[in-house]
């Protein structure tokens, strides 16, 4: 496996595998991988000939109150797990390669970026869609992976690949667990072990309201009303949001019908966590991928 940190170099291994005839997928990372990080890359080594994986902590996407500084990082351990995983080339730039001397140019990406996450972290998705956007453009895979975890980043991302028409195959891949249902995440790391038994009932919210509409809820009160009974059963918790909206334009109706997306995002302790459901809701209800 090959690393590079220089966007010129990075370009040229990708143009030398193209031209071996190789299609490229993409997994772009802020690394500290677990789990959820190696099921993107073992899928885009499945189904691609070369493999690029970045590992970026994107300044842009955090605000001045968030985690930046203390965000997790273990270069040598994420290089030595994506090659376990498939990678062929982990590409790790530093912010001075990312973001030049005066650098000044966003993508804006409209409603989408304030509404749920976007409404208590203004100005995250524009920094996510600018970085993603300036990753398309260095690595310019066939396919890029994202996780389903991240619901909002991965339709704002589909969104921005269409309407700028950048020729790349965004793929979701599904929310990977742990045994008891935390939807992993390198922020579970911050957690005490008081707060990562308590965690669980995030996802059990979900559940809760996907067996409500199962049994035939359609009212989004009602639905949101079943949420936050099982969220408030657990004191160290404090919910951010919790939502039931369209799946693809993330808004609020006063019934829930075809594909749909419960949501919430939390806070235990220092941890900031995001969890979510899709699902397709007409005569019969069932999970469906982002």
């Amino acid at each position: 496996m090959k690393f590079e940190t220089s966007i010129t170099e990075t370009r040229q291994t990708i143009a030398k595998a193209r031209q071996d005839g190789l299609s490229v997928g993409y997994v772009p990372t802020m690394g500290y991988f677990h789990d959820g990080h190696l099921s993107l890359i073992r899928t885009a080594r499945e189904s691609c000939g070369f493999v690029v994986v970045s590992i970026f902590v994107n300044p842009l996407q955090f605000g001045p109150k968030e985690d930046l500084a203390a965000y997790p990082r273990n270069i040598e351990r994420d290089c030595s797990l994506a090659a376990q995983a498939g990678a062929d080339l982990v590409f790790a730039p530093g912010e001075g390669e990312m973001y030049r001397p005066r650098f000044s140019t966003a993508v804006e990406v409209g409603r989408l970026g304030t509404v749920l996450c976007g409404a208590s972290r203004p100005g995250h998705f524009r920094g996510v869609a600018t970085v993603v956007v300036k990753l398309l453009n260095i690595v310019r895979p066939d396919v890029a992976f994202f996780g389903e975890k991240d619901a909002q980043q991965l339709i704002i991302i589909r969104r921005v690949v269409e309407d700028l028409d950048i020729p790349t195959t965004i793929k979701g891949i599904p929310t990977v667990r742990e045994a008891d249902g935390l939807a992993m995440s390198s922020r579970n790391v911050y957690l005490t072990p008081e707060e990562r038994g308590a965690a669980p009932v995030i996802y059990r919210a979900l559940l809760a309201a996907e067996d409500a509409i199962k049994r035939g809820e359609r009212r989004t009160a009602e639905v949101l009303g079943v949420i936050g009974g099982v969220l408030q059963t657990e004191p160290l918790l404090k919910p951010d949001y919790f939502a039931a909206v369209g799946l693809h334009d993330l808004e609020e109706r006063p019934t829930l019908q075809g594909e749909i997306l419960l949501a919430i995002a939390a806070r235990i302790g220092k941890a900031r966590l995001i969890d979510n459901l899709p699902l397709d809701v007409s005569d019969t209800v069932k999970r469906i991928a982002i």
